[in-house]
């Protein structure tokens, strides 16, 4: 009888062959309920066994000693940085370093993904304290939260003024460059007045890998403890379906790539550029990434020490 596995996740394409059935385990029953915004507590939620989920947080549940949820290094949502900064077309602003002194607006302070957007700053000079945070919803459509999340500091790290939209803070000055992980809505249309402050983020993302030698992870998969203590097998077999999941979905991309005008050469110049092992899961392949990320949460006085990747993932200490 094959146990049943709740899995809460966002509509990542590659996760297709998953959710359809073409990839599937004799040991396992999945049921895949496709997520807008990430669950806030696993441990609480009567619905799912297991679930994406946010690397910082769950980095924050390890150092307080909350067993409740075990995860596994298979990070469903991993990507360059260097694109996820955006200014205006009028903007004088071309390089990281030019951030230093600007007024920068964040969709969350804490999230794993401005947290990476952050130590590229750090590699180019640019720390915390040498530029004005604010943090803020990105657009009118997106709700008014608490986006500090604890960490705000008065003079450095505060809410957007009068928590207005941050691209409309962004047009009129009042903020200088925004971090965010999903562009606005019409950000790629012709008469879009917001671009990439660093134009050739391409480039800049392919210098990056060949210097740190991974792609940064941001969301990984989070199991309630009470699964894996009872099915030790459980992570191993879903990191295997996810992992099958993705390299079915490249190989029908590779097939059917009329889906964009040139999606072809972004496979080509993605296999020219990158090896073919830039999204393995697993803790070899991950060790050196998952140690950066513990440092910059340090380093960004996001946690008040510097995690071990033993302590973030006893289950796969010693595997690499």
């Amino acid at each position: 009888m094959p146990l049943k596995l709740r899995l809460a996740l966002r509509d990542w394409d590659y996760m297709t062959p998953l959710v359809l059935g073409d990839v599937a385990s004799s040991r396992l029953d999945i049921t895949v309920d496709r997520v807008g915004t990430l669950i806030g507590n696993l441990a609480t939620d009567d619905a799912h066994d297991a679930a994406e989920m946010s690397f910082s947080r769950y980095t924050q549940l390890r150092h307080d000693g909350d067993e409740r949820i075990v995860g596994m290094p298979n990070f469903i949502m991993r990507g360059f940085r260097h694109r996820c900064i955006i200014t205006t077309k009028a903007s004088p602003i071309r390089s990281l370093g030019d951030l230093g002194g600007k007024k920068i607006g964040v969709t969350g302070w804490r999230d794993s993904g401005n947290t990476w957007t952050r130590a590229l700053l750090r590699r180019e000079g640019v720390g915390v304290e040498d530029a004005m945070w604010y943090g803020g919803r990105l657009t009118e459509a997106h709700p008014i939260a608490d986006r500090l999340d604890g960490f705000g500091r008065p003079g450095r790290i505060e809410a957007a003024p009068g928590e207005r939209p941050m691209v409309d803070l962004l047009q009129d000055g009042g903020l200088d460059a925004v971090f965010t992980p999903f562009m606005p809505k019409g950000f790629f249309d012709q008469q879009s007045p917001f671009r990439q402050v660093i134009e050739d983020f391409r480039a800049a993302e392919v210098g990056y890998f060949h210097a740190v030698g991974y792609v940064p992870g941001m969301h990984l998969i989070g199991f309630k403890a009470e699964i894996v203590r009872d099915n030790p097998w459980v992570m191993g077999e879903l990191s295997d379906l996810l992992d099958e999941s993705q390299r079915l979905w490249l190989e029908k991309r590779e097939k059917y790539a009329d889906t964009t005008p040139w999606m072809i050469d972004e496979l080509r110049r993605c296999a020219a550029d990158l090896p073919p092992t830039w999204s393995s899961n697993g803790m070899a392949a991950n060790k050196a990434m998952i140690a950066d990320f513990a440092t910059e949460l340090h380093e960004q006085k996001i946690m008040p020490r510097r995690m071990t990747v033993e302590e973030l993932f006893p289950l796969h200490a010693g595997r690499g």
